[in-house]
């Protein structure tokens, strides 16, 4: 309000100067002019003292009238920045500690994988430091596994920490900002002990079981063949007994060798090229043989010139468990196909399809876990230990293979592993094996 009435107070001056001149003029336009021309002389005077105000940042130096308003807007709005601008280097720094205080490791790349900034953790877990920035990640850590990982664009990728070999690492890249990724690198290594610890565990308990259990199965397989009345009630415990105690003894040759494929790495000099047509016929004749009086209709459509490289003897008992499973879970009558064939891609693809009963979709992502059971009562019905897919699982990638798993209940399941081009060998000519 104070701003309008010195504009007011300064209209009345120049009123009262056009006044004088009309006066001594007695000239109405010479009047005009004068009032016209102090008021704009005063408007120009204190614009220039505005565009001094806002070029120097003089707080000092006033001024009056509408002009005076535009000041006090600009002093209001660069208040109002310069708290903003600290508010925001405030938040800056709080990001920035808070970055540097992550136990994680993180890494902000360019699109041309040059380090634009790390943590403290970063440092320490990926043998970086503070002069690394603006260089390439890939020219400083040059693990073939990490370089290839990078260059592929991976998910994530576990190695070992490039300045300590005890230490485990986890990395994984996300999109940062528009053109940035962030490598993120976690410490598992207290994870991959604790694992070792269990199957250790596991496996030593599973050693020293099977000699007790062999021991028990002997005994009671003499007292079974020594019992003569058959339909009596010592003789059904007897058989439930060793019934029992070969399903133990199978969990534990499972779980032994589970634990083998956890702990160990395949040595190239087992790879061997595999004659998957015999193999398949053999397992094709086994499963014939456990479906018995149920008459199972077991289809096998064979590539005989498809071979795979592998090792047959983990490939056999993989494969097997498949088959078998099938079989067991579809009812008698029905039919199971096994298929191995190249796919458009010249992958070598083995494949198993029922007409059984089916699983739902919810179970379809844990099947693979140990002991997972869809139906328990089903399942040790069947004679099932719940480590058969978990074998698979373990044994596939061993082989740099792929496991695919489609199902619908009451109409069937297929069982799809798909293994890499490098894979593949072919040999003769002759024509696609089909035996139902």
């Amino acid at each position: 309000m104070a701003r309008w009435r010195q504009e007011l107070w300064l209209a009345c001056f120049c009123a009262g100067l056009g006044g004088v001149v009309l006066f001594f003029l007695h000239e109405w336009g010479w009047s005009l002019a004068a009032t016209l021309g102090a008021y704009n002389l005063s408007l120009i005077y204190r614009l220039i003292r505005l565009a001094r105000s806002s070029r120097r940042h003089q707080h000092g130096l006033a001024v009056y009238g509408i002009p005076g308003l535009v000041q006090d807007r600009q002093r209001r709005i660069r208040t109002a920045w310069r708290r903003r601008q600290r508010k925001l280097v405030e938040l800056l720094k709080r990001y920035h500690h808070s970055a540097m205080s992550v136990p994680d490791a993180m890494v902000v790349l360019t699109p041309t994988r040059e380090i634009e900034w790390l943590n403290d953790a970063a440092c320490e877990l990926l043998s970086l430091s503070r002069g690394d920035a603006g260089l390439r990640i890939d020219n400083l850590i040059r693990h073939p596994s990490f370089v290839h990982w990078l260059n592929e664009n991976g998910t994530s990728l576990e190695f070992q920490s490039p300045g300590d070999e005890q230490r485990a690492v986890s990395l994984r890249m996300e999109p940062y900002g528009e053109d940035r990724n962030l490598l993120i690198g976690r410490d598992v290594t207290a994870l991959y002990r604790l694992q070792g610890v269990r199957q250790d565990f596991v496996a030593n308990v599973s050693h020293e079981l099977r000699t007790p259990l062999t021991v028990l199965a002997g005994y009671l397989e003499t007292l079974l063949d020594s019992e003569e009345d058959t339909s009596g009630e010592m003789h059904r415990i007897l058989t439930n007994m060793h019934q029992q105690s070969e399903r133990m003894r199978r969990i534990v040759e499972d779980l032994l060798l589970l634990s083998r494929l956890e702990t160990t790495h395949p040595d190239e000099e087992y790879f061997e090229s595999i004659d998957m047509a015999g193999l398949l016929s053999i397992i094709s004749h086994d499963a014939q043989l456990l479906s018995g009086p149920e008459q199972h209709q077991i289809v096998l459509e064979v590539d005989p010139q498809l071979w795979l490289i592998g090792i047959i003897r983990e490939l056999h008992s993989a494969l097997s468990n498949l088959v078998f499973n099938a079989v067991k879970y579809t009812p008698g009558g029905g039919r199971v196909t096994i298929r191995w064939f190249a796919n458009a891609r010249g992958q070598p693809v083995f494949e198993v399809q029922d007409t059984g009963i089916g699983i739902e979709p919810r179970h379809i992502p844990r099947l693979t876990e140990r002991f997972y059971r869809i139906d328990v009562g089903r399942s040790r019905a069947r004679g099932g230990t719940g480590l058969g897919l978990a074998i698979v699982k373990h044994v596939i990638l061993r082989h740099d293979a792929s496991l695919d798993i489609t199902s619908q209940p009451n109409l069937g399941s297929t069982f799809r592993v798909t293994f890499p081009v490098y894979r593949a060998e072919r040999h003769g000519l002759t024509p696609l094996i089909n035996k139902a």
